[in-house]
């Protein structure tokens, strides 16, 4: 007779503060936008000695739950194909999977030492508030594999050119006392295109918006450019 075994029970230890409130403003990988982020502990996990030797590394792995999602799906459509065509789920890096549970890489900032114990990073993809289950360190010389197949997704996506309007030149002033680096950001994700795969096959100039912290980015491409038309804020601040 088969022995039964319980089945794994995850907690999070942390929470993840990004600029992105809705999936919709996710760079769709790690390290496409290098927006600082910032891990913060739960009560439950406040020791500090878990963070001993992390400052020897440049990178981690984050394991986390696409907390947003329900269920999962066996086919999925990627991005980089289109839109269109289906693949099984295992070869994609869909968010829609049986356990939810996903891997990305992060550059390390710095530790917080005093106060609540947290951790600063760069160039995440996850939604604000993500729950992270572990961090581990990255090790180059057994993560980077030089001669790698990356199947549909061997190359770096294309990025788009970025203008941004005088109205919206004139939000973006009022705003870079808070935000001193919402140019950048502002560029670094609309120059990946976050439209869906099907908009972009059509070339549809209809406006979009993108939430980044708590405003608004509306936005449109014509002619394979993105002109940023209005920066405007929402009514929830989430950052």
């Amino acid at each position: 007779m088969a022995k039964t075994t319980n089945p794994l029970q995850l907690e999070a230890i942390a929470h993840i503060r990004t600029p992105y409130p809705e999936k919709f403003s996710v760079p769709r990988q790690p390290g496409l936008v290098d927006a600082a982020c910032r891990i913060e502990f739960t009560d439950a996990y406040q020791d500090r000695n878990m963070l001993r030797g992390l400052a020897q590394f440049s990178h981690l792995w984050l394991v986390f739950g696409f907390h947003q999602n329900h269920g999962w799906q066996p086919l999925v459509r990627p991005p980089r194909l289109g839109g269109n065509e289906k693949v099984g789920v295992f070869a994609s890096r869909s968010s829609f999977r049986p356990n939810g549970l996903g891997m990305s890489v992060v550059r390390l900032g710095s530790t917080s030492l005093s106060g609540t114990m947290a951790i600063e990073v760069f160039a995440a993809d996850l939604v604000d508030g993500t729950p992270i289950y572990d961090i581990k360190p990255y090790i180059p010389y057994a993560d980077a594999i030089s001669d790698a197949e990356g199947g549909y997704a061997q190359q770096a996506p294309s990025t788009l050119p970025v203008t941004i309007s005088a109205a919206a030149e004139q939000q973006l002033q009022t705003l870079k006392r808070r935000y001193p680096n919402l140019r950048q950001l502002i560029c670094q994700v609309l120059s990946q295109d976050p439209r869906p795969a099907y908009h972009q096959e059509n070339a549809l100039t209809r406006s979009y918006g993108t939430a980044l912290y708590d405003i608004n980015v509306r936005w449109r491409v014509i002619d394979h450019v993105v002109e940023v038309e209005e920066i405007e804020p929402i009514a929830t601040k989430c950052f």
